[in-house]
């Protein structure tokens, strides 16, 4: 496309929306459009976005919905009513064209605004159960790009382009092993389990994981992001466990990707797609609280490829999960066919897809 436009993207509050966020905006600037990238004052967006100095960032204060019923609810509109009108202002000064959403609440008032303004409005969403706030902001958009056909069914009445998910530029480009070991000092001719529990609800699958590190073979070493906030907690659990590297946070997940050959993890959207993207066999177990238990079915579609062995937390314990592990790299055609199968499920170029996508919607009929 010859014209550059102005694309607003609303992309804050978990990393689950922002990096997808980050991915499509790369893209769009590498194709010469201007990109107004739209976070929450939370810690994990001022974080994440720190490491991107060459993308314009905007903070607008983030307006999570309370129960329908709540007397939350008339502040929450109240709230939401004013984001809209600061939206409008960004959007003018911006002289956007277009607006993204990439999912959630605080994609709503951004994309609403730019519907009444008259622009051209999108949505993302990467799970295979949409999230009833996408399926709302829907409402106000040209068109709703998904990460998964199975979202399809849940917007009837909108147009839909299944683009897959985007991923950071720099997951596509994993260091080499040796090189990736180094910098989290374990030993890279080791078979390695990478634990990660994403952004929310980690804690009963970090305990799990840290009491069966005693039961793993003697050559496999474990790389377990536990999270902030159960770092000190996991870190003792695990205490005395050789091969056992803890760390807090981990702003290098392209290393931690390249030198893993199993992920034990949730199953948010956005983890499935950095692990089918690196293709690794994966023991995925849901979070048990997510909204309309969208990670379950998440982790259907990569099971039922033959992609993850999937078991819900109320069937697991330490043993069980060591076994899982234990049984799937210790079987070298069961462990090929499931790396195959996580390949199979990336689509590597999804954020080219959202760019085409948009562009499509706006070049001259």
């Amino acid at each position: 496309m010859s014209k550059s436009l102005n694309i607003l993207i609303a992309c804050g509050g978990t990393g689950g929306h922002l990096f997808p966020g980050i991915a499509v905006a790369e893209a769009l600037r590498a194709r010469g459009h201007e990109v107004l990238l739209l976070i929450s004052e939370k810690k994990v967006d001022a974080e994440a976005s720190a490491k991107y100095p060459h993308l314009r960032f905007e903070m607008v204060a983030a307006v999570a919905k309370p129960p329908t019923l709540s007397p939350r609810m008339l502040p929450f509109l109240l709230k939401t009513w004013r984001a809209v009108g600061n939206c409008k202002a960004i959007l003018r000064g911006f002289k956007a064209d277009a607006v993204l959403g990439m999912g959630g609440f605080t994609s709503l008032p951004p994309v609403y605004a730019g519907h009444k303004l008259g622009l051209r409005t999108f949505i993302h969403d990467s799970n295979a159960r949409p999230g009833r706030a996408n399926v709302l902001t829907s409402r106000f958009c040209t068109q709703a790009f998904l990460g998964l056909d199975a979202a399809k069914a849940f917007f009837p009445q909108r147009e839909t382009v299944t683009t897959g998910t985007p991923v950071r530029p720099e997951i596509m480009h994993l260091p080499d092993r040796e090189q990736a070991a180094a910098s989290f000092g374990l030993d890279p001719t080791k078979t390695t389990i990478l634990v990660t529990g994403g952004s929310q609800g980690a804690r009963r699958l970090n305990e799990l994981s840290a009491e069966a590190a005693g039961k793993l073979p003697p050559d496999t070493q474990v790389l377990h992001i536990a999270g902030a906030l159960d770092f000190e907690r996991v870190s003792q659990i695990a205490n005395g466990c050789a091969n056992y590297k803890v760390l807090g946070f981990c702003d290098q997940m392209p290393a931690a990707y390249a030198v893993a050959d199993l992920v034990i993890a949730r199953a948010g959207a956005s983890s499935l797609t950095e692990i089918a993207i690196c293709g690794q066999p994966s023991i995925l177990v849901p979070y048990p609280y997510a909204a309309d238990d969208h990670q379950t079915r998440n982790a259907e579609v990569f099971a039922s490829a033959g992609a993850a062995e999937l078991i819900q937390e109320r069937d697991l314990d330490a043993e069980k999960l060591a076994s899982m592990a234990t049984a799937i790299l210790r079987d070298l055609p069961t462990y090929k066919r499931m790396a195959k199968a996580a390949r199979a499920l990336a689509i590597p170029d999804a954020a080219e897809r959202v760019c085409a996508a948009i562009e499509a919607t706006l070049q001259p009929s």
